[in-house]
């Protein structure tokens, strides 16, 4: 089905006519598709710095703790913070719960936001629409480092190539609208939404489930599985779109990597590979990329070669800094370890390649 429905899209996007369709919903979502993928949106400037600023985000901490459903409401919030004049800027909008595991186990829950186009009009958030917000879990350092590993992670990603989420950290005071008393100081980031990758890209993501390794990409497909090797993550299924988005464009499908903090680049307390894969602990690397032309594969290494020096230098600038001396030799001779394999033809052939998923 899978199959069906891409091949349906690539012949909407060249104008050419689909030829035995038999399901009449999976023509109908191509076509939206394709109307989406004309659509020329202008994206939002908010990505283009990654200063940190502070902000004070405030809401009704008490019911939004509360809201564990499925179908959370949006609350009423606001977020402020100074321009550069020194004026207060503040700007109301919604805020919902959302996830499953951080849901259950955190103190303060993750979110989305929802920002009004005339609300946020001449501020620094517009042009946002409901992005996530990716926030602390514990009032606890430990927990605020995992947040800045992974903005890290993500921030590498875009080093790679442009197809992933751009994302911005920001320094957050949580204050509660009921008590009027701070419940927090703790860095947090914004993460692009999915519908703005895909006008920034000039694609559509898809919510599709399916995919197999023919449906994709091939420099992108090994690409993903690659950078998810040297993170350390396993936890994703790109056919059940477990931590995984499809882009469509009419040069391919690209499979898209994000929600990083089981990674064993970040090595958080609470991240335990899945049983079935057998692994000790999440700082054990395991491929679980689809296979491709081992070709492909050498051209992804080259890239994250030549990346290197710059992933490195992202450990030592402002933001690689909030973190601590030992985290970042840690994680660095994590990344040293990926690099001894990748350039290793026998372990990169052994651990990568004739290791991969092949599901086509």
């Amino acid at each position: 089905m899978m199959r069906n429905y891409l091949s349906a899209l690539i012949a909407l996007a060249s104008l050419s006519p689909i030829v035995g369709a038999q399901e009449p919903t999976v023509a109908t979502a191509a076509q939206v598709a394709k109307e989406e993928h004309t659509k020329v949106v202008k994206p939002s400037p908010f990505y283009d710095s990654q200063q940190p600023i502070e902000v004070t985000f405030t809401a009704n901490m008490g019911k939004i703790r509360g809201d564990k459903g499925d179908q959370p409401p949006w609350r009423p919030a606001t977020i402020s913070y100074k321009d550069t004049a020194g004026s207060t800027v503040s700007i109301p909008l919604k805020a919902r719960t959302r996830g499953i595991w951080r849901l259950r186990m955190c103190d303060f829950p993750p979110l989305r936001l929802n920002f009004s186009g005339e609300a946020s009009k001449n501020t620094i958030f517009h042009r946002l629409d409901k992005p996530k917000l990716v926030s602390y879990c514990q009032d606890r350092d430990g927990y605020e480092r995992y947040i800045l590993e992974e903005y890290q992670l993500y921030r590498i990603y875009q080093l790679l190539t442009p197809v992933s989420h751009r994302a911005r950290l920001l320094k957050f005071t949580y204050a509660d609208s009921a008590s009027g008393k701070v419940r927090a100081h703790r860095y947090g980031f914004i993460m692009e939404e999915s519908n703005a990758l895909g006008d920034r890209l000039g694609g559509k993501v898809l919510e599709q489930k399916g995919a197999g390794g023919a449906d994709l990409d091939p420099f992108q497909n090994a690409l993903f599985g690659v950078f998810q090797y040297m993170i350390g993550n396993t936890d994703f299924s790109v056919a059940g779109l477990h931590n995984v988005e499809l882009l469509f464009t009419n040069d391919g499908v690209k499979p898209i990597a994000y929600d990083f903090d089981f990674a064993g680049a970040v090595n958080a307390t609470y991240a335990i590979p899945d049983e079935r894969l057998g692994l000790p602990n999440v700082r054990r690397r395991l491929f679980r990329g689809y296979c491709g032309d081992p070709a492909t594969f050498e051209k992804v290494f080259a890239l994250f070669n030549e990346k290197r020096p710059e992933i490195y230098a992202l450990y030592r600038d402002p933001i690689g800094k909030l973190l601590d001396d030992g985290t970042v030799r840690e994680t660095l001779k994590y990344f040293d370890e990926f690099y001894e394999t990748i350039n290793d033809p026998r372990s990169a052939k052994r651990q990568i390649i004739q290791a991969c998923i092949d599901r086509r």
